[in-house]
């Protein structure tokens, strides 16, 4: 049975001074949709989502919405002016017998409705716009980027609510996990190109490599029949000139049909370059605690960070896992205990906030002003991992146009200011990378890129992130800070701690109960056996560590063995010796970590 249109696109055009943002684009919203629009930052999905919500009028074409449907849209920067507080904001386009709904929403989302705006946060707001569309409940919901600002378990309650919503809604998110939750069909916009497939998130990857496959080999076969034609154009277009001019007006419409080929926006070229080797214990924590008056943040904690370790921090908004990390670091002290910090570290930090972007400067003066990028004499240059080079081709790397190098910062997109900041990180060599909240703004394919890079970088990764896919990715362990001060180590990612909690209430957050067995009360405490929980699954994973390792060596030194190796390929013969050196040396620690354990846990 079909299902009723609830809004319908017809040959839509949309240029914004430039190249088509749009190009006779058509498309159709049904009841019961649960679509997933995707694309590359700065494709143009808000613009089309704006489009939808008629906030921008195309160029050409047509909006139709059914009379009686009402079409949601939430603001991702709401005009909150007129209104006192953030409930008065939610609640304007309700009747005032329904304004209870606002309360309830925001009792989910976790902002208080009574909060001045004038002393709201972006976080705060966005929730508030987020409130607001939800309590209206509209035919159509239109939302972007919902889960920016939201703590998990706020984002739970969110994924819950439109899993069992009547309406339709599009859905524009970095976040996987609810991408994949909630959606049955996707829209994914590329180079101005709107497609659609009847399938969820789940399945947009395998269909977009499969179309980029198809591209290529369609483009491949082209420039191949292009080279044959304009072969034959060289050798016989003086003999054949008048009776084949088809064949001349063919081969130039074929040249105009490759050139018309939209080549697809590359990923960024991120890359991390460690500084060296830190000391092998990065930071070992004692019994700290942390409070603000009457609020407990930490109760006392133990940690011991070794290199090379992931760690996730999760838990809720306001929780503390900001305030844990920078007492980590040193940047803020406990108010008891001891953390100490190990030796030859080299710190990068992208924080939340973005602070270190300074909205006013462009992209050039943010790069060429930084103390660690700039080139003494060169004020056209910036030093990348040791080596000079020209800043608008950096800023290239990271998919910026010349344009956007004069640009002011403020003038970024989330995702692009994002990208930025890991520019001006990764320009440096570090050992210990922390990360508060980087997945914010991000699109799917650089963070892909950026968890590739975290694996294969040699140093040590603190990661703040609500993205539970992206922890169930990077994190080998995760610290839960579960409100009321109590902080909670779980080996592996967000699935893991997930599987291994237990009876766990957050604080202001009821959990539904779990038949599993409780996790200890916080890291490297009520040891099994002389081992934190923390230490007995590194010994349970050390032998099969040692043994992969055992078996890449003896590979490598019968590769070595070829005595023609070095004279015929030179740099394969230099590869395959550093891949040889560093497992010798990633072997013998990883004897010496069992041994130290083994002896732990005998006692």
């Amino acid at each position: 049975m079909a299902r009723a249109p609830l809004l319908q696109l017809s040959d839509i055009s949309l240029t914004f001074g430039g190249d088509p943002v749009f190009s006779d684009l058509s498309l159709i919203v049904t009841q019961g949709d649960r679509v997933a629009l995707v694309g590359r930052n700065g494709s143009g999905k808000s613009t089309l989502m704006k489009v939808m919500a008629e906030l921008v009028e195309p160029d050409t074409g047509t909006r139709v919405v059914p009379p009686g449907i009402q079409v949601g849209y939430m603001e991702q920067d709401p005009d909150m002016s007129a209104f006192s507080t953030l409930g008065d904001y939610a609640a304007s386009g309700l009747d005032p017998s329904e304004s209870y709904k606002v309360d309830v929403v925001a009792e989910g989302l976790k902002f208080n409705p009574e909060t001045a705006v004038e002393a709201a946060s972006g976080g705060e707001k966005r929730r508030a716009s987020l409130a607001k569309i939800m309590a209206e409940a509209p035919e159509l919901m239109l939302l972007d980027e919902p889960t920016n600002h939201l703590d998990i378990e706020a984002i739970s309650w969110l994924e819950n609510e439109l899993a069992n919503t009547r309406a339709a809604f599009v859905l524009i998110s970095h976040d996987r996990a609810f991408l994949r939750a909630l959606t049955r069909a996707t829209l994914w916009i590329d180079r101005g190109e709107v497609r659609r497939q009847e399938q969820g998130f789940d399945g947009f990857e395998a269909w977009r490599d499969k179309t980029w496959d198809e591209e290529d080999m369609q483009r491949h076969k082209l420039d191949r029949k292009i080279k044959h034609e304009a072969k034959w154009a060289v050798e016989g277009i003086s003999a054949r000139r008048k009776r084949n001019q088809g064949r001349v007006r063919a081969l130039q419409e074929l040249r105009s049909e490759r050139s018309n080929m939209i080549r697809r926006q590359g990923t960024a070229a991120m890359a991390l370059e460690s500084s060296g080797k830190s000391g092998r214990k990065v930071i070992e924590v004692d019994g700290i605690t942390k409070a603000y008056g009457d609020k407990v943040i930490l109760k006392p904690f133990d940690l011991k960070i070794l290199r090379g370790d992931r760690i996730a921090f999760v838990g809720p908004n306001g929780v503390g896992k900001t305030t844990l990390l920078k007492m980590l670091i040193g940047q803020e002290q406990p108010d008891s205990g001891s953390v100490k910090i190990g030796t030859n570290l080299d710190i990068a930090v992208f924080d939340q906030t973005r602070a270190q972007l300074d909205p006013d400067m462009s992209l050039w003066d943010s790069l060429t002003g930084d103390p660690d990028m700039r080139v003494s004499g060169k004020a056209d240059q910036v030093m990348v991992r040791g080596m000079p080079k020209h800043v608008v081709g950096y800023l290239k790397e990271f998919l910026f146009s010349d344009a956007q190098a004069r640009a002011p910062v403020r003038s970024l997109s989330g995702g692009e200011k994002a990208r930025l900041l890991l520019a001006k990180i990764m320009a440096k060599p570090s050992n210990l990378l922390i990360l508060d909240e980087p997945t914010n703004d991000l699109d799917i394919e650089t963070l892909d890129l950026l968890q590739e890079i975290l694996g294969d970088y040699d140093g040590t990764v603190l990661l703040v992130s609500h993205d539970r896919d992206f922890i169930d990715r990077v994190a080998t362990t995760t610290i839960a800070m579960e409100g009321k001060g109590q902080a909670v180590a779980y080996a592996g990612g967000w699935s893991d701690y997930q599987s291994q909690r237990g009876d766990v209430v957050v604080e202001d957050a009821p959990v539904k109960k779990k038949a599993a067995p409780k996790p200890v009360e916080k890291a490297d405490a009520q040891p099994v056996n002389g081992l934190s929980f923390t230490e007995k699954h590194r010994l349970e994973a050390l032998p099969a560590e040692i043994e992969r390792l055992e078996a890449e060596i003896a590979k490598l030194e019968e590769y070595l063995a070829d005595p023609n190796l070095f004279t015929d390929h030179p740099v394969k013969f230099q590869k395959a010796t550093e891949g040889l050196v560093e497992r010798q040396e990633k072997l013998a620690a990883s004897e010496i970590e069992w041994l130290e354990l083994e002896e732990k846990a005998a006692g």
